[in-house]
């Protein structure tokens, strides 16, 4: 499984709460075609989920990703958040699971994870 990401502090942001199993991959921006056929390659077979910013640009490189590989499911920031890299944590895991990638979930192990817990069963 992949997961396509903006750049390379949304990649870093997902790997905290990712296990190995799941590569991600950064556009680095608006990907060129010539960057596209790097994703289409490093992506294989493989399913794929994309993951950008809730803003302008997040939804050009969306669209670029989507017609590439048109049955990736999408996961969404929300708006008013600062792009993948700034969305609270517990938000990224919420929308990870919706995705339905909670067996590759590393859950914090804090007492933060008690109020995510709490938090998460409201």
């Amino acid at each position: 499984m992949v997961i396509v990401v903006e750049g390379k502090n949304d990649r870093k942001r997902l790997k905290k709460l990712l296990t190995p199993q799941i590569d991600i991959i950064c556009t680095f921006g608006t990907p060129s075609s010539n960057r596209l056929d790097q994703i289409r390659k490093q992506v294989g077979s493989n399913e794929v989920y994309i993951f950008t910013d809730n803003d302008a640009s997040g939804k050009k490189i969306r669209a670029k990703i989507s017609d590439l590989f048109p049955d990736a499911t999408h996961l969404y920031t929300k708006k008013g958040y600062c792009g993948v890299e700034g969305t609270p944590e517990e938000y990224l895991i919420e929308r990870l699971e919706k995705g339905g990638l909670q067996e590759y979930i590393l859950y914090p192990e804090s007492t933060d994870n008690q109020n995510y817990i709490r938090w998460h069963l409201e």
